[in-house]
């Protein structure tokens, strides 16, 4: 008798947005049961029917996991290797063991398992697409989470994204704890508002847990630290 085989998808979502950290999802199907309909690559999605897939595949799926890199992991690994990291942390966090793990673009994070890397993955293969759905939901309702905090940046309407209302609200408000220092946008506002202190030396750089809005605040939020689920 043939032994059933376990596939795995995993997919990312918040490589590009410019604060938050970058979540990972991975979905293990019942190779015995169809999967549930209506799946696709999470962009192609509204919100409210990635919700309801999001509840859908949790219910139906053999195993899921949602793992985090954070926003410093983020800046010391880069944005590439922080993803990976997570896609890693997710696929370690599953409940069964896979005989083969889908990644979506590219690149593969080392792993004791056969590891299969597909462009436009999320796209093509359904099981893939299904990660996709589970990391964009899990992001997004943390972006909301952190908009709780800084409602001043508009988080819950971008996500973290650089739109053009997004930059403008960094530039006015300055950089939080929430923020990738190591990205170009929020590098510059660091270093104008520097200039602009006239600031020479070391001692005057701003440290990764003060920002201006903890200031303006009067109070200094922590970056909460992201356990995998």
């Amino acid at each position: 008798m043939a032994q059933v085989r376990l596939i795995c998808g995993v997919d990312e979502a918040g490589r590009g947005p410019l604060a938050g950290p970058v979540c990972a999802a991975a979905v293990v199907f019942d190779p015995a049961r169809r999967a549930p309909a209506g799946i696709a690559d999470s962009k192609v999605l509204s919100a409210r029917e990635r919700e309801r897939l999001a509840g859908i595949i949790k219910k139906k799926a053999l195993a899921w996991s949602v793992a985090w890199a954070s926003v410093e992991e983020i800046d010391s690994l880069n944005i590439l290797q922080a993803s990976l990291l997570a896609m890693r942390r997710a696929v370690e966090s599953l409940s069964v063991s896979p005989h083969e793990v889908l990644f979506d673009g590219p690149h593969c994070p080392l792993l004791a398992l056969p590891v299969r890397a597909i462009v436009d993955g999320d796209a093509k293969v359904r099981v893939i697409a299904a990660a996709s759905i589970l990391a964009k939901t899990a992001r997004d309702a943390e972006m909301c989470r952190l908009h709780g905090q800084f409602p001043q940046y508009g988080f819950d309407a971008h996500k973290g994204y650089p739109t053009p209302k997004h930059l403008s609200a960094l530039r006015r408000y300055g950089v939080c704890e929430v923020y990738r220092r190591s990205f170009a946008p929020v590098r510059e506002v660091l270093e104008r508002e520097d200039r602009g202190r006239g600031a020479n030396s070391p001692s005057s750089l701003r440290s990764p847990s003060r920002s201006a809005a903890g200031r303006n605040s009067g109070r200094r939020a922590a970056v909460r630290r992201f356990r995998r689920a």
